[in-house]
């Protein structure tokens, strides 16, 4: 997102002259015949002060989200993965007015039986067109109600992906990346735990580094104690393709370390893991959350239940990545 212009203070020294004119997100200003115009992006509050002859003019602007804000981005998604939940939610709000409606009316009847001794005998009628109506109005507020409900939860996992897409890896020396520039490439593996943690986590997945790099893996280690955590390969003949795979497997690391503690930590807190926790976090090919755990990532898992990214299945089952 691009930053927004912040103004903090104008101070306009003007003895004897006409009130200041203030628009919306802009605002001008007549001194001695001449024409000023000053311009914010975003203008929350404005507060003016007068003494002798000097006017001070305070704006406040953020370009910070609001906590409730939702990215367009997820918003499409959700659409895309979700195509007829807006044709449903419809229905079930034009169900729930035509049964209100049908309700009201009938209860207007029942009002004139109950004042009409002669019409007595509608009423167990009306009573039950009432129960019927204010039943199926409660049956669709119901349905729409969790449609909306797993609407909202959707969108909002839609959104923290679009989060974690927005994060920076560096390939090498001179290029840092965000995540999204990996969607359809690679399935990327996080992990998030101290040093010994990431080093440990390195050691189990040397049986598994064929495996890994056929079905287009790429750890990302996220050293929670600020050490950063170091690779060691034997250098040997022997060892030497095995080392290239490893290195590659193993060859993202983050940047800006803030930004990714910060969205770890909301996923643990949504998780309801501890911080200290160490934790795994695997991403299928289109970087959506295939799944994640507490503890050591399950290597032979992933080698077992992912396809490869070369050969006939290659993107066929992309979408099927399972659940690990």
């Amino acid at each position: 997102m691009a930053a927004v212009a912040r103004l903090s203070t104008v101070l306009i020294q003007c003895p004897n002259c006409n009130p200041t004119t203030i628009n919306y997100l802009r605002f001008s200003r007549h001194i001695n015949g001449h024409k000023y115009n000053f311009a914010t992006a975003a203008v929350n509050n404005i507060h003016r002060r007068k003494s002798r002859g000097s006017f001070t003019i305070t704006c406040s602007a953020s370009n910070e989200p609001s906590p409730s804000e939702i990215s367009s981005t997820a918003k499409i998604r959700s659409e895309v993965l979700t195509p007829f939940r807006s044709v449903r939610m419809f229905f079930y709000l034009a169900f729930i007015a035509s049964g209100s409606l049908g309700g009201l009316i009938a209860i207007t009847r029942l009002i004139g039986a109950l004042a009409n001794p002669s019409r007595a005998d509608e009423v167990p009628e009306i009573i039950r067109g009432v129960g019927i109506d204010f039943g199926a109005v409660s049956i669709f507020a119901f349905l729409y109600y969790q449609e909306n409900k797993a609407k909202n939860a959707q969108v909002a996992r839609l959104s923290r992906e679009e989060n974690l897409s927005n994060l920076k890896l560096r390939l090498d020396e001179k290029r840092i990346l965000p995540i999204s520039v990996f969607r359809g490439i690679a399935r990327l593996v996080i992990l998030a735990g101290p040093s010994t943690y990431i080093a440990e986590s390195f050691k189990l997945s040397e049986p598994f580094t064929d495996g890994l790099v056929e079905r287009g893996v790429l750890v990302v280690p996220f050293a929670t104690d600020g050490s950063s955590p170091r690779f060691e390969f034997e250098e040997t003949e022997e060892k030497k393709e095995i080392n290239a795979k490893r290195k590659r497997l193993w060859q993202l690391a983050p940047v800006y370390a803030a930004e990714w503690a910060k969205w770890i930590d909301e996923q643990k807190n949504l998780a309801n893991v501890t911080p200290e926790s160490p934790v795994y976090l695997s991403l299928r090919m289109d970087g959506r959350v295939r799944g994640s755990g507490v503890g050591y990532p399950p290597w032979n898992a992933f080698v077992a239940q992912l396809p490869p990214v070369k050969g006939i299945w290659s993107g066929l089952l992309d979408g099927m990545d399972g659940r690990v």
